[in-house]
């Protein structure tokens, strides 16, 4: 092979790279985004009394959790695509979160409360929490798990499940906007059972397809 050769066969292996595993993984989210979007209007919507609700520290509270939760397993998740990559220095970004939370439940204790503390915690939309999420996040998770095999993760099991902490924060988010139990407990408790369900279901797929 003369030089010139060998140059137009490196240009055209430069040209046909794959596409970084951070733009795959945004344009897969947009791709299932829509089908989630369409599950929730058709099957929930937004609470009626949102404007009202937006008032309420604690309602927009839910969003900075989610959010927070989403936005910290999108940042474990390109890191650990990397086949040398490990949860060390990375791992703290899910406190964040789940401070945010504490941080909440603190100030609602602090506050006065006309019900109960169990009957905050059970609220009266844990069935539709439990099996909004969950759904809504399969279209997102199916997703983000094909744009990570993208890279090359060492842990497919552990990549699987930041796939499912990325769809539940992103469906959760969604399903803060119609439920109206806005206490720190209830997000607390059931919005974290359905996650915990989406991240299981994640490290289980995650360990089968995002092996390399």
């Amino acid at each position: 092979m003369d030089t010139d050769q060998l140059i137009r066969t490196l240009a055209a292996d430069n040209a046909h790279r794959a596409r970084p595993v951070g733009f795959s993984l945004m344009l897969a989210l947009l791709a299932a985004a829509p089908v989630s979007l369409l599950m929730f209007f058709t099957e929930l919507g937004i609470r009626p009394d949102v404007m009202t609700a937006m008032r309420n520290p604690f309602f927009d509270l839910k969003f900075a959790v989610t959010l927070a939760l989403a936005s910290a397993a999108i940042a474990v998740s390109l890191h650990l695509a990397r086949p040398e990559a490990s949860l060390r220095g990375f791992g703290w970004l899910l406190l964040i979160p789940a401070g945010i939370l504490t941080a909440g439940i603190g100030g609602e204790m602090m506050m006065p409360q006309r019900m109960p503390m169990m009957t905050r915690l059970v609220g009266n939309n844990s069935r539709a929490c439990m099996t909004a999420i969950p759904l809504m996040s399969l279209p997102l998770l199916a997703g983000a798990l094909i744009s990570l095999r993208q890279g090359a993760p060492a842990r497919p099991a552990i990549a699987g499940a930041m796939a499912g902490l990325v769809s539940a924060g992103l469906a959760a988010t969604l399903y803060a906007s119609h439920c109206t139990d806005d206490s720190p407990l209830f997000v607390a408790t059931w919005y974290t059972i359905a996650t915990a369900l989406v991240t299981a279901i994640g490290a289980l797929v995650g360990s089968r397809v995002l092996k390399y």
